[in-house]
């Protein structure tokens, strides 16, 4: 099992207990912040299990129907995530608001507490696990799964404050303010997963400090006279690099080969973590300027 669905492996099974202690509380007590907090973790749940089969699907190899592989599938796994977690996030504002119309109160508040404590400690050790993962696998859908239990982690400290001022002070406005603030909050926290994933899916250019270095390649091998057309995207955890070099017009095929070998493995150990894919097409002139005058 690779690192990436070993994590969603994780991350499913952290959100299923979550889920199972924060409804049983939630529903008992009547607590808007602890609903949110039980409502965000079955969201959690079926994400993390929906990534496991982005993933699963992403690494298969490339064959005669996806020629270039199933990358983008973790991009649009990415941008399902967002959408899902902005919807939830919609349906606890409407659960707080309905609260502070009905003038509803919670119970089981010590309970709820407890469940909130244990709570925390195991969002953040699944955030600091995901966050590890990410960085060694370079995983869209990872990332996305890690600032996703970080968001929930920021909402659960919420949930616990609410808990304790509310069993102190009695005030059950301050359930509905901080409810309401965490579907907002998460509401907010979902516009980067979609906007990454959507991107993504777009083709947009890897980041332009890498495309930079790998200008500087090119120009920094002498035959090489000029290039054009330089061309970058991602795809999950696979990068795309197309470019024509030219070469002086009467330099052999075999050295113009081996010059462009060396530059591909040059612009591999940019990030040796990726999966570099590189077309490299070689021209004897300058053609993209006389395609342009034309």
């Amino acid at each position: 099992m690779t690192p990436q669905k070993k994590a969603t492996v994780v991350s499913s099974s952290v959100a299923a207990i979550l889920t199972l202690i924060k409804l049983v509380v939630g529903i008992a007590s009547g607590s808007v912040a602890v609903l949110a907090s039980a409502i965000d973790s079955v969201l959690d749940m079926f994400v993390s299990i929906f990534n496991y089969f982005a993933i699963s699907n992403s690494e298969k190899p490339a064959d005669k129907h996806f020629n270039y592989g199933r990358g983008k599938i973790e991009a649009l796994a990415s941008v399902i995530e967002g959408t899902i977690i902005c919807i939830s996030g919609l349906f606890l504002l409407y659960q707080a608001i309905k609260k502070a119309i009905n003038g509803e109160t919670s119970q089981y508040l010590e309970m709820s507490l407890i469940v909130m404590t244990i709570s925390i400690v195991i969002t953040v050790s699944l955030v600091i696990y995901l966050n590890r993962v990410a960085k060694q696998t370079g995983s869209m859908v990872i990332k996305a799964d890690a600032l996703h239990y970080k968001t929930d982690v920021y909402t659960n400290a919420a949930v616990f404050i609410s808990l304790i001022l509310v069993n102190f002070t009695g005030i059950e406005l301050i359930d509905v303010i901080v409810g309401g603030g965490i579907s907002l909050f998460i509401i907010y926290s979902a516009y980067e997963l979609i906007q990454d994933g959507v991107l993504v899916l777009l083709d947009r250019a890897v980041d332009e400090e890498i495309v930079k270095e790998i200008v500087e390649i090119i120009k920094n091998e002498e035959k090489v006279n000029t290039h054009h057309l330089l061309k970058t995207r991602e795809a999950g955890s696979q990068t795309f690099v197309e470019v024509h070099l030219v070469f002086d017009c009467l330099i052999t095929l075999m050295d113009a080969h081996r010059v462009s070998d060396k530059i591909e493995d040059k612009i591999k150990k940019l990030d040796p973590k990726k999966d570099w894919i590189i077309n490299i097409h070689m021209d004897p002139y300058d053609d993209f300027e006389i395609n342009e005058e034309k």
